[in-house]
């Protein structure tokens, strides 16, 4: 006799989840029964909008640099990366634990739903509006030590611009994850392959527009000095509300009190690649940075947001925290296993890369298309681009399998503390390899320019 399928139903007495059940069902051969075409078409979908959304948000990017405001208040541009690196990791984060509980069948039940929903939408607040105040501070930090001089006007400012756009487009996309996940599960359709790259195919292009409106806006009223500060102020005063909200369910509630240092740790080293997205377009020299780095970041982001999310439903459906199954039981397990086995969630991470170069090349393409006097048309800089994209995502994936299985082992939800380190990091990769490719491209543009007038040279009058 062969078993094909195990379902499970648990259902609890304890006074707070009385009348909650829980039903999983599963298969032998991986979290899903779904096959690598499923898989495949099911990401492939989401991630080639998700693209197109960052692709129209780097073109936002390069037409937003040339603005007032951001010409006079610099710190702006150091903002983006982590303002947007935030959104990803609030977002990315919620449909992860949005998605296992879809998977876990928490989502079944319409009173523990609305529970679970309004529970999470009010911690995104939470988080969205602390970490946006000190995303502001972080700019302004690396500011000084560039030099660059500060007044109340410009604290004001970027403050203000940085915590309203943190907050609605927290609130905006979390809504949206929530309809998501319901509709994936209402269609039979997998939240882990399509919720986060749904989130990001609007995240960006919204996050970058809110803050390029909203400074505008507060520059233009820049006389108005006390208007900035009353925003900061009456957002703050409204964190207390979104706490009493999350109260109502006491597992989301944890987040609030062991899930910060996850964010600031990420939305820090997403500052270090606004640093260097600052340097390279104020240096003039790197023709299609703006537009690039938004793509880059956001594909890289978004993929390894998936395969952290499959890997955490799987968890989550065959053990329990602090117990590796057999087969994850090495802690820095080598990479060919990660890449090169059998296995489902080495299976994914495979379908993940496969998808890579291709939706590279379509985003490269269009937006050559669209901003073409905007980006470099040189062949070899295409080759770095693409040979950084696999990199990036490569040592992503990596990373997310090693930081899932200590994050488990150590009874921590991997759902909400390995997405914001990696998209973090993921930031810090991506700007930093796009940098160097316009730097190696340079390179062997002058070696070739000063080789061919060492020819012209050596040629006899």
């Amino acid at each position: 006799m062969v078993v094909t399928q195990l379902s499970l139903e648990f259902r609890f007495q304890d006074k707070k989840l009385r009348g909650f059940s829980c039903k999983l069902t599963r298969s032998p051969y991986g979290v899903l029964p779904e096959s690598v075409l499923t898989m495949a078409c099911q990401v492939a979908v989401p991630i080639l909008l998700s693209g197109l959304g960052m692709m129209v948000a780097g073109l936002v990017m390069n037409t937003v640099q040339h603005w007032p405001v951001f010409v006079e208040v610099k710190d702006l541009l150091t903002l983006v990366q982590p303002l947007v690196g935030l959104k990803g990791n609030l977002e990315m984060t919620l449909a992860s634990r949005l998605s296992t509980a879809a998977n876990t069948g928490q989502m079944d039940d319409p009173q523990v739903k609305r529970r679970v929903t309004s529970s999470n939408l009010a911690v995104v607040q939470v988080q969205a509006t602390v970490v946006g105040f000190l995303a502001a501070m972080v700019a302004l930090l690396l500011g000084l030590m560039s030099k660059e001089e500060l007044d109340f006007a410009k604290v004001s400012l970027l403050c203000a611009s940085s915590i309203f756009t943190a907050f609605f487009a927290a609130f905006a996309l979390g809504v949206l994850m929530v309809f998501i996940v319901i509709g994936s599960r209402k269609f039979g359709v997998n939240p882990d392959n399509i919720a986060t790259p749904i989130a990001a195919s609007l995240g960006d292009l919204m996050a970058l527009s809110l803050l390029a409106l909203v400074s505008s806006f507060f520059y233009r009223h820049k006389d108005s000095w006390y208007l900035a500060p009353l925003v900061c102020i009456g957002f703050l005063a409204l964190t207390p509300l979104w706490v009493l909200i999350a109260k109502q369910n006491p597992p989301i509630m944890k987040i609030l009190k062991i899930g910060w240092l996850p964010i600031i740790l990420a939305m820090t080293i997403s500052s270090f690649g606004g640093l260097i997205l600052r340097k390279t377009i104020s240096q003039q020299r790197y023709k299609g940075m703006a537009v690039l780095t938004p793509v880059i970041c956001g594909v890289g982001g978004n993929l390894v947001a998936i395969q952290t999310s499959r890997i955490s439903t799987f968890l989550h459906m065959w053990s329990t925290p602090g117990v590796l199954p057999l087969q994850m039981k090495k802690f820095c397990p080598n990479p060919c296993s990660t890449f090169c086995t059998s296995e489902v969630n080495s299976v994914s991470a495979r379908v993940l890369l496969f998808l890579l170069i291709p939706g590279h090349l379509i985003f490269f393409y269009i937006i050559f298309l669209v901003e073409g006097h905007s980006v470099t048309n040189s062949k070899s800089f295409l080759v770095f681009y693409l040979l950084a994209c696999l990199i990036q995502v490569i040592i992503l994936l990596y990373l997310a399998e090693v930081l899932v299985r200590l994050i488990w082992h150590r009874s921590l939800d991997p759902d909400n503390h390995c997405i914001p380190y990696l998209t973090g990091l993921g930031d810090l990769l991506g700007t930093g390899l796009l940098a160097l490719c316009f730097f190696l491209d340079e390179l062997l543009g002058s070696k070739a320019e000063l080789a061919g007038l060492s020819e012209l040279a050596s040629v006899p009058p």
